[in-house]
């Protein structure tokens, strides 16, 4: 399956230069309360020199520790979670040079089971180091960025605080 690129953008050449341009602006870094598309993140590193893009979703699932789960409920600062999941952004750049872009997206708010609550998406021009990325970057976000997870069970609920 192709991958879709983003619907707005604009080619500028002359001198045989040309420069590629995203026109709509997506945040790269974001706590949201909409439902999270997969193929929106993956467009927010959307690059004509990409050969990987690699993606983690995280998904909301009906147990933990023997306990059914009804739905989670996240809560976040958005500014101070957006600038923490920045700031997990620069590190997987520093610690992997071929990294050509990230994005995070996390969602609040209450969640059904199996809905999305984090999309990581990381792009390079080849797929080794990216699957590491990938994997330091949720165990970054899990470790400091400040999202709270509420878990509701039938019988009672607790908050978690690593979401």
């Amino acid at each position: 399956m192709a991958m879709k690129w983003p619907t707005c953008h604009l080619w500028v050449e002359g001198e045989g230069l040309m420069i590629w341009a995203d026109v709509k602006t997506m945040k790269l870094f974001e706590v949201t309360t909409q439902p999270l598309s997969v193929d929106e993140v993956v467009a927010r590193v959307a690059d004509p020199g990409n050969g990987a893009v690699i993606t983690f979703v995280g998904v909301v699932r009906d147990n933990t520790e023997g306990r059914q789960v009804h739905f989670l409920e996240y809560e976040a600062y958005p500014e101070m979670a957006e600038e923490t999941l920045r700031q997990i952004g620069d590190e997987v750049r520093q610690r992997w040079k071929s990294v050509r872009g990230v994005a995070i997206v996390h969602r609040v708010g209450r969640l059904q089971i199996g809905e999305a609550s984090v999309v990581i998406a990381i792009s390079a021009g080849h797929r080794p180091e990216v699957f590491d990325a990938v994997h330091y970057a949720i165990d970054r976000l899990k470790e400091i960025v400040p999202i709270w997870k509420k878990e509701v069970w039938a019988d009672g609920s607790e908050w978690r605080s690593e979401a």
